[in-house]
């Protein structure tokens, strides 16, 4: 029966940190380049920052979610809300390139229990795009990835 010594854990834990370190830097990679083949006139080329840009949004997007649900209630009411969201949008699509004849519908989800930016469901369903969806069927364009 062999037994470990301190130091042997402690490189046994470092190793798998590094390791789930890897696969969320993988799947960060893996998703900015599905990102970047929907929307191939993307400003933000580095399929990482692309990744991190997006995330800073969806978080801007998922607080307004949630105090729309919980309060306190916005001053401007809706009216506030929608211009809020709408330059949510405006950020997103412009990092994204999705302008022209036929973008992609990207819309800003108001529910806070999921991921709030996201592309409609019909879109991705008829260009069988690779990409992260929710069970809806809705594409997350910045999901939280974590490794595991």
């Amino acid at each position: 029966m062999k037994t470990t010594t301190q130091n042997e854990r402690k490189t046994e834990r470092k190793a798998k940190m590094s390791t789930k370190k890897q696969r969320q830097y993988e799947q960060i990679k893996a998703h900015g380049e599905n990102l970047l083949a929907i929307f191939p006139h993307a400003t933000e080329r580095d399929p990482i920052a692309l990744c991190k840009k997006l995330r800073r949004m969806e978080a801007k997007a998922q607080a307004i979610a949630l105090r729309l649900c919980n309060g306190p209630e916005f001053p401007g009411g809706y009216d506030e809300v929608d211009s809020l969201t709408g330059a949510i949008l405006e950020k997103v699509n412009a990092i994204l390139g999705n302008t022209g004849k036929n973008p992609v519908p990207v819309f800003v989800n108001r529910d806070p229990r999921g991921y709030a930016l996201k592309i409609d469901d019909v879109w991705i369903h008829n260009k069988q795009a690779r990409i992260c969806s929710d069970w809806g069927g809705y594409g997350i364009i910045a999901p939280e990835i974590t490794g595991d």
